[in-house]
């Protein structure tokens, strides 16, 4: 199916849903909005996927990697074979997200959109639209096509997912230079300045810092994306990885799947997929708000308000995993607590002052 015939078929949220759950909460014998955004967040899963009954028991964490060219422009500390390391030893569950998510009891699936020189590895899924995007700089980073066959990759993982079970998506992302190519998206679609959304990504020195924001702004003005277009600005200055999840976002919008946003990375992305469908935004659930410069500045774009905020910036979707467990507390107070008739307290009523 071709992207625009598919966000035709993304749907506004259910709103009767959404008052099911919101009275259910009501009904649970505890103060009212006590446990603040955790009540809102299962009222929005609600509203996404049609029914008050809220099982997200069986999640993923999708860690999408690919390599960027424009890291030939010195912008990192690390050589682009990082990225290949790191995703043979995901299968292994031997990184920061495999052992996090092995605490929030969720698989770890890692998938090549696009690793430099990538070979066929088990425990990894093959997904791959090119090997590694061009180097942004010279031109761009990929072809129209390739963007979005990243985007409808990153939809079909979602349908994959909800077919073997999953109800709960998380975004994770490995790629060296990944940092830069989202910067740039940031700084076209948000109409702001290079300087103002790029940071020192995996600690960077006030001179390659310098270089980095370089690179973007040369790269906007060789490609000059045109911010209108979702698809032109991926093409020419995105990467696999940011086009596969804003893939997850539509996908989650789609199949009725929440998606966690991790984050600067795949915050950028879910702005793309919001970009290309405002009704995606309900399938976008905010972790944590990153370290990076344009953390806060993108969810807000988003009008996402964070659950978490703990200053990470590790990537690998680590903040979407950190957020599980307070889902699951929110849910077992949701589906377990007693309510004010069965504890036979009056139960509370809303005070219009405020009370």
């Amino acid at each position: 199916m071709e992207l625009k015939a598919l966000l035709t078929q993304i749907g506004p949220e259910d709103t009767e849903a959404r008052k099911r759950a919101h009275q259910h909460w009501c009904d649970c014998a505890k103060p009212l909005g006590g446990l603040g955004l955790l009540e809102t967040v299962l009222e929005d899963i609600a509203a996404l996927t049609g029914s008050a009954e809220i099982d997200i028991s069986r999640r993923a964490v999708l860690v999408l990697c690919a390599d960027n060219g424009v890291v030939a422009q010195g912008v990192t500390q690390t050589s682009s074979a990082v990225t290949a390391v790191v995703a043979k030893s995901l299968p292994a569950g031997r990184t920061s997200v495999c052992r996090m998510a092995n605490v929030a009891d969720c698989r770890v699936v890692p998938v090549d959109m696009g690793i430099l020189d990538f070979p066929e590895t088990a425990g990894v899924l093959s997904r791959r639209i090119g090997n590694g995007t061009a180097d942004m700089t010279l031109g761009p980073a990929m072809s129209r096509s390739q963007a979005e066959a990243a985007v409808l990759t990153g939809v079909e993982l979602v349908r994959e997912q909800k077919e073997q079970g999953i109800r709960l998506l998380a975004t994770g992302e490995m790629g060296i230079g990944n940092t830069t190519s989202s910067s740039a998206v940031a700084s076209v679609l948000l109409n702001c300045p290079v300087e103002q959304v790029t940071g020192r990504g995996a600690g960077l020195s006030d001179e390659g810092l310098q270089r980095k924001i370089r690179a973007i702004r040369r790269a906007v003005e060789v490609n000059r994306p045109d911010r209108a277009d979702v698809l032109d600005v991926l093409g020419k200055v995105g990467g696999f990885d940011i086009g596969g999840m804003c893939g997850m976002f539509l996908g989650g919008a789609l199949y009725g799947v929440p998606v966690l946003i991790d984050g600067f990375i795949s915050s950028v992305a879910a702005l793309c997929a919001q970009r290309l469908c405002p009704q995606a935004g309900k399938a976008m659930f905010a972790s944590h708000v990153s370290a990076e410069p344009a953390g806060r500045l993108v969810l807000d774009a988003l009008g996402k308000t964070p659950l978490i905020t703990a200053g990470m910036h590790l990537g690998e979707g680590t903040g979407a995993v950190a957020a599980i467990p307070l889902l699951d507390m929110a849910c077992a107070v949701y589906r377990e607590t007693y309510s004010f008739a069965e504890c036979g307290i009056e139960a509370y009523q809303p005070q219009g002052d405020g009370a």
